[in-house]
């Protein structure tokens, strides 16, 4: 059975994934988080991607797929954090068959499709049977701009704030859990709405993937689906970072 695979799209920060529901109202987060200089650098400006061929089951295909896609994120990303002089450097990618690989943050966790490590900044994407039987769909660049989401963060300085849970509740581990992904998830679909002319696909595609997180499951670390949804969105109308401020959304965008 195919993972919902925008709900576990980026499994979790191993720091942030506790049991149980956080009901606390949100407490108030650092300049770095709800200030950042990435919200004022406009939109991206990287407008074209050529995505690779890829049939189902194409294991190698996808692999050449992600290599060429994080060129472009690099490109993209790489130009957007110049407007404001933050420093950049390429994550590193490696991809694999089965859950368990050990990467720097621990092993690779079942129901994951990807995970980015902080601590190397290096990003594991898993290709499973599900995700390979529909490579055509957005789900893998999808899911690889997610991820790069979550580099862009480390690169501003967020997820080094965030990282720090000594002496944290559970309820704002779970808050802090939620404003890392939904922000991850609105960065995503920022970078395909810049290049979203340049890939020749239908309006349907992305649609489609608007709806699977819309139906998919509400997650305690990640978000309620419907939130998961609007945040991919709102990225995507807007090309832009400006609009993925997570840390200064009220609690009903981020629960």
């Amino acid at each position: 059975m195919r993972t919902p695979l925008l709900a576990l799209i980026a499994g979790a920060l191993a720091s942030v994934l506790f049991t149980g529901v956080a009901h606390a109202a949100p407490p108030a987060y650092s300049p770095v988080l709800t200030k950042n200089a990435i919200y004022k650098t406009g939109k991206l400006e990287l407008k074209e991607c050529a995505e690779q061929p890829v049939n189902g089951g194409d294991l190698d295909g996808a692999r050449v797929y992600l290599v060429f896609l994080l060129d472009c994120l690099n490109d993209s990303w790489s130009q957007q954090l110049a407007k404001k002089n933050i420093p950049f450097s390429k994550p590193g990618l490696e991809v694999i068959a089965k859950p368990g690989a050990r990467t720097a943050c621990g092993r690779f966790p079942e129901g994951a499709q990807a995970l980015y490590c902080p601590k190397n900044k290096k990003i594991t994407f898993l290709l499973d049977q599900g995700i390979l039987a529909e490579p055509f769909e957005l789900f893998l660049m999808e899911v690889l701009a997610h991820e790069y989401g979550h580099h862009v963060q480390q690169l501003t300085g967020m997820l080094k704030i965030v990282d720090r849970v000594k002496g944290k509740s559970k309820a704002r581990l779970y808050d802090e859990s939620r404003r890392v992904e939904l922000q991850a998830e609105c960065m995503s679909g920022a970078f395909i709405g810049s290049v979203w002319h340049s890939l020749g696909r239908r309006d349907f595609d992305f649609r489609y993937i608007v709806t699977t997180a819309q139906n998919g499951y509400d997650y305690a670390s990640h978000g309620k689906a419907s939130n998961i949804a609007w945040w991919l969105k709102r990225g995507f109308d807007a090309e832009s970072p400006n609009v993925c401020n997570t840390w200064a959304a009220s609690k009903s965008k981020v629960s």
